[in-house]
């Protein structure tokens, strides 16, 4: 445990025997470990911004919305509350003051965690340096601005109970389901919505398209879903980013994987495969495509010009990938989508995470190329290495410029 944070525990708290230090010191290290396993920072930090101070946009189709400061600042963030305030927020969506929260704060999965772990999360939290930072004012339209109509929302598809383990499973299958189901939130993003924002209880893990990105079927689903893949392949996608030939983690799922996943116990990754490997199979969203022999085209056009000056050099016409596994194309969805959204977002944003080794990094061609050059380039990957057919016009990047702000 950081020296800091001990410090910050120990004021206030002298009267307080070693042992009673201790295990207030343990408290928070658990705290910290489910805050990583929640994922909070991601939601709760600007790119630029300090860590859990706030700010996060979400675009949604009647507006926007800010994440809140949870930093222990007792004016903007969460210093004056009290246990029953934090438990409430996490539990039932209505935080100090009875104020309603919206469905986009994933209360509805963090219900099923158990007050001790709901508190030692805030007891990481509330050991944290206060940042005085109040988030932008949310841009909702009327009438979802009215925020007391989140009580019929509750009333109508929250669940407010704690998660049960199913006694005829193994631990680790128990475990891993309540890391996907509670902190995890998995289905938050990977779950299609229904027309009330709710998630659609009939289609769990089927993919779902957030904030301009494809979160991917993650259901058993071979085809579809990650039915074809081992637990190992799972495992190294969740700690490294990456499983050679069936998927790369971009856009936002890189950033679960770099602020969250790769921080998780082995074991508790190696429970989550268990249970995704398990769960019902969904025939919804993207196909990963057949492996077939690729080769250089024997007929050159432009975007095929473009990938052998930029692109083959790492990825091969073969598409499994110079120097490192990460540049492989063949088998991945991304590859395979008619829309091309992962694949622009790549593009255009770049993949390149400061935790990863250099031959990981892909830079972003934004600035380098035009819409139309962008838009031959993402039509020939798709030809080449899917069988969607899928085609990309100039327009179709210039829309996804102006979604990324690249």
């Amino acid at each position: 445990m950081r020296f800091n944070q001990f410090a910050i525990v120990c004021l206030g708290l002298s009267g307080l025997s070693s042992a009673a230090l201790a295990n207030n010191a343990e408290l928070i290290e658990r705290g910290k470990y489910l805050a990583t396993a929640a994922d909070c920072v991601a939601c709760h930090t600007t790119p630029e911004g300090k860590p859990f101070a706030g700010g996060v946009e979400f675009k949604l189709p009647f507006g926007s919305l800010y994440s809140p400061n949870i930093t222990p600042d007792k004016e903007t963030g969460i210093g004056s509350w009290s246990d029953e305030d934090f438990v409430s927020a996490l539990h039932s969506g209505v935080g100090k003051d009875g104020k309603h929260y919206y469905p986009a704060f994933p209360y509805t999965s963090y219900t099923l965690m158990p007050e001790d772990e709901v508190l030692a999360i805030k007891a990481y939290l509330s050991s944290l340096d206060p940042i005085n930072q109040a988030p932008p004012e949310n841009t909702l339209s009327f009438p979802f601005n009215q925020r007391w109509g989140m009580v019929f929302w509750n009333m109508l598809f929250l669940d407010d109970g704690r998660f049960e383990p199913e006694p005829e499973q193994s631990e680790q299958w128990n475990r891993g389901a309540y890391l996907v189901q509670g902190p995890g939130h998995c289905a938050e993003c990977h779950t299609p919505r229904n027309l009330f924002q709710a998630l659609d209880s009939g289609e769990p893990l089927a993919g779902n398209l957030i904030q301009g990105w494809q979160a991917y079927n993650i259901s058993s689903d071979e085809t579809h879903g990650i039915g074809a893949w081992s637990e190992a392949e799972l495992v190294n996608y969740m700690s490294k980013g990456y499983a050679p030939g069936k998927g790369v983690a971009g856009g936002p799922m890189a950033e679960v994987v770099n602020k969250s996943l790769r921080h998780l116990e082995e074991t508790d990754l190696t429970a989550i495969a268990t249970y995704l490997l398990s769960t019902e199979p969904q025939q919804a969203g993207i196909a990963r495509p057949e492996t077939k022999q690729l080769s250089m085209p024997t007929e050159m056009g432009l975007g095929s010009n473009l990938f052998a000056g930029a692109c083959a050099s790492c990825h091969r016409w073969d598409g499994k990938g110079n120097q490192s596994p990460v540049a492989s194309l063949m088998g991945l969805k991304t590859v395979n989508d008619p829309a091309a959204t992962n694949l622009l977002g790549i593009l255009l944003t770049g993949h390149a995470g400061q935790e990863q080794q250099i031959d990981q990094r892909m830079p972003r061609f934004a600035e380098g190329y035009s819409d139309p050059e962008l838009a031959a380039v993402s039509s020939f990957v798709l030809q080449h290495f899917g069988q969607s057919g899928g085609s990309v016009s100039a327009g179709d990047v210039a829309a996804k410029r102006g979604n990324t702000g690249h």
